[in-house]
């Protein structure tokens, strides 16, 4: 059964810097369609990055300049750098492959 593990969440100052990882068990990590969503009380599940088929991404307006995606196909990983966060990325980061999600991590952003 695959299973995505993420990690790399935490509590993080304003303009500070963290590293999302979804580590991936099985071998899907060649399947098109991967990516990564955040989500908050209340609200609905929103697109931050993804990696389309190719070498095509994509990102939500309110994180391009800040978060890149990358994918190390040798340890069937996905990661998510963000950069120069702000209190209004606080959410629950939830990675997919393919039709696989991951349990969530949490980030917070706060002072």
């Amino acid at each position: 059964q695959v299973q995505l593990v993420e990690s790399g969440g935490g509590l993080v100052q304003p303009g500070g810097s963290l590293r999302l990882s979804c580590a991936a068990s099985g071998s899907i990590f060649s399947s098109y369609g991967m990516g990564w969503y955040r989500q908050t009380p209340g609200k609905q599940r929103e697109l931050v990055a993804t990696w389309t088929g190719g070498s095509g991404t994509n990102y939500a307006d309110s994180v391009k300049g800040r978060f890149t995606i990358s994918r190390d196909n040798a340890k069937n990983t996905l990661y998510l750098q963000m950069n120069s966060l702000k209190p209004e990325d606080t959410a629950v980061y939830y990675c997919y492959i393919s039709i696989h999600w991951g349990q969530g991590t949490q980030v917070t952003v706060s002072s």
